[in-house]
């Protein structure tokens, strides 16, 4: 009798459960069934056309995939991997403002708990010294990146080349700071916003000898493919730092076209050729410009501008001339 009593008692709260749901996919003007329409975020009515509910949350991605594998792909769980982190930013972090979720400030007690999780955390992030390694040399190439203005697409390159390098065991021999530094230097030329070595040597921690070292050898090694540097590629840094007008940044453009139709460019500084230009455009365009503010910008010697742009000039000169 009582497992008949206990039977009962389930398969009637079950038929409640089903008559519920029946009543909640029902409209309540004219008991239409509900119909879903996720391209504008309601509930309508089928029959009645009445918007039961609307503003609805689209839980789905705002993606397209093809296949079982680009799914799998672009699946989120969370913030994105990034390579700028030695754990790719997979582990917790825990912020350091001793504050809750409302904003209140932690008692003695709990900012002591919060320091000592924050401790162990950290050790526990690293926990070998190719871990320590990597997040060190990550951390010099996001200060360097910051100091010297670089998109964060070089830092993710910058960190790529590391991690190829810290791979292929190519750090024996090499400090930390060296091959992080050529990393960056190689990052920046491969994405077209090059810096010059001086002013990656301003910002680092090594001399630049050992950074133009460290440079080819990681080149050469990873097999990297890296273009000179055009000229051209400074010239809209150099402008925006002096301030000048956009008529200065074309006649650059076309006194360092026209150089390189001429072959003066060969075996000479990119940026050297480049803060010229901008100088010699300035001077066509009379807009006040000293060689002592150009070489401010560009960390090129006043010497090296006078001498670059007398010879953009008569190669300017020589291509007008029948």
């Amino acid at each position: 009798m009582t497992e008949t009593r206990t039977r009962n008692r389930t398969d009637e709260r079950a038929t409640e459960e089903i008559d519920h749901e029946r009543e909640q996919n029902r409209c309540p003007e004219c008991s239409g069934k509900l119909v879903s329409d996720d391209e504008r975020g309601e509930t309508v009515c089928g029959e009645c056309g009445l918007v039961v509910d609307e503003d609805q949350i689209d839980p789905g991605p705002e993606w397209r995939a093809f296949d079982a594998k680009e799914k799998d792909q672009k699946s989120r769980v969370g913030a994105p991997t990034t390579n700028t982190m030695h754990d790719k930013g997979l582990s917790t972090n825990i912020g350091w403002q001793d504050k809750d979720a409302y904003g209140n400030s932690l008692g003695s007690r709990q900012r002591e708990k919060m320091q000592r999780l924050r401790k162990w955390n950290e050790r526990f992030r690293t926990r070998d010294s190719k871990e320590r390694n990597l997040k060190q040399a990550l951390g010099e190439i996001d200060r360097m990146a910051s100091a010297l203005g670089l998109p964060d697409n070089v830092r993710e390159t910058a960190s790529v080349i590391y991690r190829r390098a810290l791979d292929e065991d190519l750090l024996p021999g090499r400090s930390i700071e060296g091959v992080a530094t050529s990393a960056l230097y190689a990052a920046a030329r491969k994405a077209g916003t090059p810096r010059s070595l001086d002013e990656i040597t301003n910002v680092s921690r090594v001399e630049k000898d050992e950074i133009a070292r460290t440079y080819r050898y990681v080149v050469r090694e990873l097999n990297l493919q890296i273009q000179p540097a055009d000229p051209k590629s400074y010239v809209p840094r150099f402008v925006s730092d002096l301030g000048v007008s956009d008529e200065v940044e074309r006649r650059a453009r076309d006194l360092l076209d026209t150089a390189t139709e001429k072959g003066i460019h060969s075996g000479k500084s990119p940026v050297g050729l480049a803060a010229a230009a901008v100088y010699a455009a300035a001077l066509l365009s009379n807009e006040k410009v000293t060689q002592s503010e150009v070489s401010d910008v560009s960390d090129i010697s006043e010497v090296t501008i006078r001498n670059r742009y007398h010879e953009l000039l008569e190669a300017k000169e020589d291509a007008i001339a029948p």
